[in-house]
């Protein structure tokens, strides 16, 4: 029972893997697509939670909202696009999910409100941050990266510092598996007690690790320092990513988001790392291009 449940989960998670490198390759459009159904399903996932709390979100204008969000991102990285106008897509949201709580014919509590709006900054304002990060184009980095010519333009510093990010964030959660399975005794919060300190610990060094090794790779200045502290905050904050949905789930009293994914249960399951993280790298290397560049 337990080898079929493995097998599953291990081809589904190679599936996938190879469906996001494939996305993450081609960039553009077709990356902001592949987000946006990751979006319109997780937000779907995240509205039953709230649902089974016997919470009325506003579902359809919430996911419409996050859609406009992510293509509005895209079409400012790609054509141009005021800046100023994608920031408005959040607050006018915001805006537009009170008015169709108000318009119902029983008008939305404060807990309505609060899940619909987490709902667009969980899953429209934080994954959005990967459209931004694989479209990042002028950052003076490295040399090596300058020098490459690459007629398809897909080996762009963006296309690297998105790719570096999902595998720190794939040795995380492979580090905590495993350094949890075979060290693990103390357990790292209630929230998940499946968890454990060493296997959090596992974790950390594991996104370090490739990290430092990834930035080395690339030749870029400074970059063990910059490897450790990149694989630092996303180890953090994956694990933030992964301890929120696990909260939301026990307060939902389900124990997986979803069935999408046979062997990891729900979109949010499987995809919970990596919410908070793309914009923590974004904003770093927004911050390191400022300071040691």
């Amino acid at each position: 029972m337990f080898q079929r449940f493995f097998t599953k989960r291990l081809v589904s998670g190679l599936v996938t893997g190879c469906f996001g490198l494939l996305v993450v390759i081609l960039g553009g459009w077709w990356f902001t697509f592949a987000v946006g159904v990751i979006v319109h399903l997780g937000l779907l996932e995240f509205f039953k939670m709230a649902e089974f709390k016997g919470i009325r979100p506003a579902t359809k204008t919430t996911l419409l909202a996050c859609q406009l969000l992510l293509v509005a991102t895209q079409w400012d990285c790609s054509v141009g696009f005021s800046s100023d106008i994608t920031a408005a897509v959040l607050p006018v949201s915001g805006a537009a999910i009170c008015c169709w709580l108000l318009l119902q014919p029983k008008t939305g509590s404060i807990a309505d409100i609060a899940a619909s709006i987490f709902g667009l900054f969980y899953l429209g304002f934080l994954p959005s941050h990967w459209i931004k990060l694989r479209n990042l184009q002028n950052i003076d980095f490295s040399i090596s990266l300058q020098s490459i010519q690459e007629p398809m333009g897909i080996l762009t510093i963006g296309f690297y510092i998105t790719l570096i990010t999902c595998l720190m964030i794939v040795a995380c959660d492979i580090g905590s598996y495993y350094f949890g399975k075979i060290y693990g005794k103390h357990s790292l919060s209630p929230i998940s007690p499946s968890k454990t300190i060493e296997g959090a610990l596992g974790g950390f060094f594991s996104a370090i690790v490739v990290g430092i090794f990834s930035v080395y790779l690339i030749d870029w200045k400074f970059d063990l320092i910059v490897g450790a502290i990149l694989g630092l905050f996303v180890a953090l904050f994956a694990l933030v990513g992964d301890l929120t949905e696990s909260m939301m789930k026990r307060d939902a009293g389900l124990k997986d988001s979803g069935n999408v994914l046979p062997g990891h249960g729900g979109i949010l399951d499987r995809f919970d790392s990596y919410l908070f993280t793309p914009a923590i790298v974004y904003y770093s290397f927004k911050v390191l291009t400022q300071v040691i560049y």
